[in-house]
């Protein structure tokens, strides 16, 4: 019997992560529950990269929670998440089946793993006030001092560091006592490429979705009525593309400017994946050059080992 009752499948953007979670799921009894930040959100395929023929094993579909859970424009949220993953947890153990996590967002993945105690936090329109009145770096080193800025998307906007400092201040005041979270014995492994393969495997990868439409389906964002402000929130793929589509960089500067930065989102995937493991998190990196059946094995094998 296995020591632990969850798996997860992490890894840095275009990894291949999706694919080898839903191989073991699928050969194990298990369900996939999304720990990305984006692929909750419907309408959002080919921008988000949710690659659902990764689900279909041998003809059969793998059963995967917290993905198409939200519609664009709803500013969906770390403490709606958490709750998301529990009821999916619930539900995966109730028919006696094993979870399987999978995703790239450290902060969704710690929330789920660490059972930390998340807030509904109110607006507080004195403090937005007071904001307000203080420029873009000021908020920041206020932002800094209340938290750490793992998430930079926090800074991202004008109203997302508000939002963030309105919530950080909120947590600071309303220090609650934790409360019952189930109890989790993960099991972590992650799909490690060296730094020369990672970039040219997400240098293709962001080839093929412009060759699939990832254009299109932002234009018909745009048309639905969501707005340039709107769509930067939902990443970078949405940022430069909106970008593109108004006319304010040409197609080359689009490609050669989210290229690049899609580089530097991965590199902050892997710092954050190394402060989990300084942190006393244990991740078995497995070779991503590897045959996936033997990714599967050796996943297989850490999943049965005693600890």
């Amino acid at each position: 019997m296995s020591p632990y009752n969850i798996l997860v499948i992490l890894g840095a953007t275009a990894s291949g992560k999706t694919a080898v979670a839903a191989r073991w799921a699928h050969l194990n009894n298990g369900e996939i529950i999304s720990a990305d930040s984006r692929q909750l959100y419907r309408g959002m395929t080919i921008g988000t990269g949710k690659d659902y023929a990764d689900y279909c094993v041998d003809g059969k579909t793998v059963a995967c929670h917290c993905i198409d859970i939200a519609n664009p424009g709803e500013q969906y949220n770390v403490y709606a998440y958490q709750k998301d993953f529990l009821k999916a947890l619930a539900d995966i153990r109730r028919r006696n089946k094993i979870p399987v996590l999978c995703g790239g967002s450290g902060l969704y993945l710690e929330a789920a793993l660490k059972g930390y105690r998340l807030l509904q936090t109110p607006v507080n329109e004195a403090l937005r006030n007071e904001l307000e009145q203080k420029d873009n770096a000021e908020m920041e080193t206020i932002l800094s001092e209340l938290q750490p800025l793992h998430n930079r998307t926090d800074t991202v906007t004008r109203k997302r560091m508000i939002r963030a400092v309105e919530i950080a201040v909120y947590r600071k005041e309303h220090r609650d006592e934790p409360v019952h979270y189930p109890d989790l014995k993960p099991l972590l492994a992650g799909i490690l490429y060296d730094r020369d393969t990672r970039r040219k495997r997400i240098t293709e990868r962001l080839e093929q979705r412009l060759r699939e439409g990832m254009a299109d389906e932002v234009r018909l964002l745009l048309d639905k009525g969501l707005t340039p402000e709107q769509l930067e929130y939902y990443g970078l793929e949405y940022k430069y593309l909106t970008l593109y589509l108004t006319g304010q960089i040409r197609y080359e500067q689009m490609f050669d400017q989210l290229n690049t930065a899609i580089h530097q989102f991965a590199k902050r995937q892997m710092t954050w994946f190394r402060r989990m493991e300084r942190n006393g998190d244990r991740i078995h990196w497995i070779d991503g050059n590897l045959p996936t059946e033997e990714k599967i094995r050796q996943i297989t094998d850490a999943f049965r080992a005693p600890q």
